[in-house]
């Protein structure tokens, strides 16, 4: 199954939710009266785009049809369809690993997919013909470095665990270490999950940044928040106290399959400004797609 195949299927609830309502919209569409938009931003609003960044859509839409004098169906959506898809193009959605080794830090709260997302990573870069290595940062939630040592196996990656109660820094300053010296392409490290306004989490997020700024200080890094788009807008609270306490790079959404809101996609990028760089559209290790701006936004308004 292609990409934007994988794309549509995960997004079935979503679509279900919007395509709808925008076909009953599109069936009396004339020119674009007040009624039509004002119900086209109900509509954006429910799917979770967020009232700020759906009234901004709305606003550019009234502009575009006035413009370019849209009168039919298929054109006014064409146009949602370009605005949508702008509105998600933060100049770069692609992870950005050129040195060796590179490092990819995964955080957020506990239970939105952290490790599934670290395994799915490990694989792709290994199909790659990537070394990858994995740090078991997260020693305070019980079993987290056996999961992790799980996937690492699937994956065929090297992995680098201390004892549960560990400082997470130091687990991640061994890792470094061990793939200077295994010369590994890529090291993905797990975090802490706990809860995101506490500040002995965001401690600890600041002395593993200043262990990896002290012994990769030349290395391409990414700082990835994996975000589970079933809490909606409470994940865009999340995301918001991360950003204030970490270098996001980007973030990964996951579950996407599981939820009819995943226009969160857009009040992510709207009013954090960071581009979400792969999405999780079910559990297998494939299920984990690179985010294409363009593909998201017609998939979700395709009938």
């Amino acid at each position: 199954m292609g990409f934007f195949s994988k794309l549509k299927e995960g997004l079935a609830k979503t679509k279900k939710n919007v395509s709808a309502q925008l076909s009953g919209l599109l069936a009396v569409f004339t020119g674009g009266d007040d009624d039509f938009f004002d119900e086209l931003e109900e509509m954006l609003i429910l799917a979770d785009i967020g009232a700020g960044a759906s009234a901004d859509v709305v606003d550019k839409l009234r502009l575009k049809v006035k413009s370019d004098k849209i009168k039919t169906p298929d054109e006014i959506k064409s146009a949602l369809t370009d605005i949508l898809a702008d509105m998600l193009d933060l100049g770069g959605n692609s992870l950005k690993l050129g040195t060796k080794p590179s490092i990819i830090l995964v955080i957020g709260v506990n239970g939105v997919g952290k490790t599934t997302t670290i395994g799915k990573l490990a694989l792709k870069f290994k199909n790659e013909g990537k070394k990858v290595l994995l740090c078991a940062g997260d020693t305070f939630r019980a079993a987290a470095g056996e999961q992790l040592s799980i996937w690492a196996q699937r994956a065929g990656a090297d992995i680098v665990r201390r004892d549960e109660g560990s400082d997470p820094a130091s687990v991640i300053f061994d890792g470094i270490n061990a793939a200077k010296a295994r010369g590994a392409d890529i090291i993905i490290c797990d975090t802490a999950g706990r809860l995101h306004n506490k500040s002995n989490l965001m401690n600890e997020l600041s002395k593993i940044s200043r262990v990896i700024d002290r012994e990769l200080p030349d290395a391409d890094r990414e700082t990835l928040l994996a975000l589970d788009a079933t809490t909606g807008q409470n994940g865009l609270i999340q995301a918001r106290q991360f950003k204030e306490s970490a270098q996001l790079t980007g973030v990964v959404l996951t579950k996407l399959d599981g939820t009819a809101k995943g226009g969160i996609v857009f009040a992510i990028a709207t009013e954090l400004g960071v581009p979400v760089k792969f999405v999780g559209v079910g559990e297998k290790p494939d299920d984990l797609i690179p985010f294409d701006n363009r593909e998201f936004a017609e998939a979700i308004l395709e009938n």
